[in-house]
């Protein structure tokens, strides 16, 4: 073989490797390495090696994926978040969506928490903040104060809904952002139905909470409300049981089992005793709906003074005008829940 043969061979050897090395680079750069949809979840202060555990089982190839994360010096612009990846993306497309920053928001949904523990452990589900943090934000004394709450009334703060987040919101930010919404659902409506009512927006939750613990039928809460009001102004005593069992779980521990008040019950030395005390409870009993705070402040108008659980229509009540209507009612559920066997 002649040099100039030799020279030509040896350049179309490096073309071919130079072609190679190219289309090796291109591939790891933009060629799919997404096996499948779905969402990942970058902590504050992740290193490089945290986003490569957390996204691993979504690529083909995770060497490439480091590889060109550190081509793109990514390391030095990790964002955390929630962030969704699709099944055909490069790792160009991955580390593009991950150092732009823009997430995906999360949606945070919360009922039915008996407690300020109860919320924050629920939160805690759906943020990156965890239950701790977000239960010293929510008790936060220098927040109450400023506010106008107190330990006791600062449920009543958190309306139950659907709320978008950000995932990595930190649990002061959720407890800010939530009291924003507390003003917002307070609208003048609602703000001018309590004053129709004279009472104050911790009152309106507070009795909202004993209708929320009466009943579970949606449609019966206006009704139980009104019943409520009508008590109030005669300057009568709510004598609502879920005050009673509120006030023994006070007193004996959450875990207290209280399936039937007793009359003995209804004796103990407590502000929330609506048998023994007149006027609704200090503060609010447990998490209130949308619904029962509504049913509060558009109550249905009517002369039930006195209510009972139904026994032929389960899960609802019977409603009367007088006492001797209710004794009634109330015989008849007595006796039906004696020969259920349930004794507590």
């Amino acid at each position: 073989m002649n040099k100039k043969n030799l020279i030509l061979l040896i350049l179309s050897l490096l073309i071919i490797t130079g072609g190679v090395i190219v289309y090796n680079i291109y591939g790891k750069i933009y060629k799919p390495n997404v096996v499948k949809d779905g969402f990942i979840f970058i902590k504050t202060n992740s290193t490089l090696t945290d986003v490569e555990n957390e996204i691993s089982s979504f690529l083909k190839q995770v060497k490439s994926f480091v590889w060109v994360a550190k081509r793109k010096n990514y390391q030095e612009a990790i964002k955390p978040g929630k962030y969704k990846i699709i099944k055909g993306f490069s790792n160009n497309d991955i580390i593009n969506v991950l150092r732009s920053g823009q997430q995906t928001p999360t949606l945070v949904v919360f009922n039915n928490q008996h407690t300020l523990e109860d919320l924050s452990g629920r939160v805690a589900e759906q943020i990156e903040a965890d239950s701790i943090s977000i239960l010293n934000a929510m008790t936060d004394v220098v927040f109450l104060e400023k506010n106008q709450f107190t330990l006791k009334s600062a449920l009543g703060m958190y309306v139950p809904n659907s709320y978008e987040f950000y995932w990595n919101t930190t649990a002061e930010q959720f407890r800010d952002r939530m009291f924003i919404e507390y003003n917002r659902f307070w609208n003048e409506e609602r703000e001018n139905e309590a004053k129709k009512l004279n009472l104050s927006r911790t009152k309106v939750i507070a009795l909202a909470s004993i209708v929320q613990k009466e009943t579970a039928k949606i449609s019966e809460r206006p009704i139980v409300a009104g019943l409520y009001l009508n008590r109030l102004k005669r300057g009568w005593p709510l004598q609502a049981d879920p005050t009673i069992i509120y006030a023994l779980k006070e007193k004996y521990g959450k875990d207290f089992m209280v399936k039937r008040v007793l009359k003995k019950d209804l004796k103990i030395n407590s502000p929330y005793n609506t048998y023994k005390n007149r006027g609704i409870p200090p503060t609010l009993i447990a998490m209130p709906d949308i619904s029962s705070i509504d049913a509060v402040l558009f109550s249905k108008k009517h002369n039930y003074f006195y209510m009972c659980a139904s026994v032929e229509k389960i899960g609802y009540h019977e409603f009367a005008n007088t006492l001797s209507q209710h004794n009634r009612n109330a015989r008849k559920y007595q006796r039906w829940i004696s020969e259920k066997g349930i004794n507590r």
